[in-house]
């Protein structure tokens, strides 16, 4: 048995978005039908991007499992023989047997495309949001400045959307315009259920006058759906690509109006645990930060996250965030986790101390966070 992933491209315009569904035909169901057909046993497919109705891909990632003895490389060439010529595989090769698209850190890129002009151009109707209003790209740019980072994006995703955590961090968001297309592509660590779309909603509004583009923090800071723009249309919508990490970077940093803090990844590879220094934490943030990151220090690896609350002292033995519990260092595992560092890892976590500002007499104490144990 061998896991293969398959990058994937096609025009959704046909197709009922990419997850199975009961009342039309979805990227998914083709994929299933034609690898079965051609492999000989089941297969079922698992995308990285669970793309809507109507949104296209230029890099869409899929794993299956199989059997079958044919190379890895040549099944994008075979497979391609029976796909319909709007769905395409870009290239097929084998993975470790544990790789999953959605669960390895990674960059994905869309880009939301509009035709702003004053008649509509027919063979861009398909791949394109056609918008007659002039739309003042530098206020665009503007407003695209304050998304960028990491933020909760809890305003832009759809509100029926079932989700603990709407924490995103878009790395890079830019606006260009040549003729009459302006190109919105945003990358980022990962995207809410419409994320994009009312971002782009949202830009194109600003553009048109109806919010100004310093609006986007209160617009941020509401966690309200209603605060936002419109959604855009799925068609001027496509995935450009996922590119995935392999090698964890040493540190981690973020700021925002929220939280500041710092992440030591360099230790989690080879010893398990991981370092996570608090500057900052308006306290009403305090929990969907833990969980968050406490979380994904787990998922890359970590055994354990030595954390310090450099502001307060809200830090406390036997409390739970998520299924990781708070727990005191003895003095001889303190030792430990500080031995372990290096002298310019020593000397930036200094840094980081006297940088942070503390509200509290009381000198700030590192805590160690460990997966509670079922005890079932």
């Amino acid at each position: 048995m061998k896991r293969v992933m398959l990058t994937v491209a096609y025009d959704g315009t046909n197709y009922h978005g990419w997850q199975l569904q009961p009342n039309g035909i979805t990227i998914e169901e083709v994929l299933n039908r034609e690898l079965t057909g051609l492999l000989q046993e089941p297969i079922q497919v698992t995308g990285a991007s669970r793309t809507d109705s109507g949104v296209h891909a230029m890099g869409n990632v899929a794993v299956f499992d199989t059997s079958h003895r044919m190379p890895a490389e040549k099944i994008c060439f075979a497979l391609n023989q029976r796909l319909p010529e709007d769905i395409r595989i870009q290239n097929s090769k084998e993975v470790p047997e544990g790789w999953h698209p959605r669960k390895c850190n990674g960059v994905k890129t869309y880009e939301y495309r509009i035709f702003n002009r004053r008649v509509e151009m027919p063979v861009l109707r398909l791949y394109a949001y056609f918008c007659h209003v002039p739309l003042n790209l530098e206020k665009m740019q503007q407003a695209a400045r304050y998304l960028v980072g990491e933020h909760d994006f809890k305003s832009f995703c759809t509100a029926r959307t079932h989700v603990e955590d709407t924490v995103r961090t878009i790395y890079s968001l830019e606006i260009t315009r040549k003729h009459d297309i302006i190109s919105i592509r945003v990358s980022g660590s990962g995207f809410l259920y419409h994320m994009v779309r009312i971002i782009a909603g949202t830009l194109m509004e600003i553009g048109m006058g109806q919010y100004r583009p310093e609006q986007i923090v209160d617009i941020l800071k509401a966690r309200n759906r209603q605060q936002a723009g419109k959604t855009a249309p799925a068609k001027g919508l496509t995935l450009i690509d996922l590119k995935y990490e392999t090698v964890l970077a040493p540190w981690v940093y973020n700021e925002n109006d929220e939280w500041n803090y710092n992440v030591l990844q360099s230790h989690i590879k080879e010893e398990q645990v991981a370092y996570f220094l608090i500057e900052r934490c308006q306290d009403e943030a305090w929990r969907r930060l833990l969980c968050k990151k406490i979380h994904h220090a787990f998922l890359n690896g970590a055994r354990a996250v030595y954390l310090i609350d450099l502001e307060y002292d809200r830090l406390k033995k036997g409390d739970c965030y998520g299924r990781y519990q708070i727990d005191e260092l003895m003095p001889e595992e303190m030792a430990d986790a500080m031995t372990r560092l290096t002298e310019e890892e020593n000397l930036a976590m200094m840094e980081i101390y006297c940088m942070a500002e503390r509200k509290s007499a009381v000198p700030a104490t590192w805590y160690c966070a460990r997966e509670v144990q079922n005890s079932l």
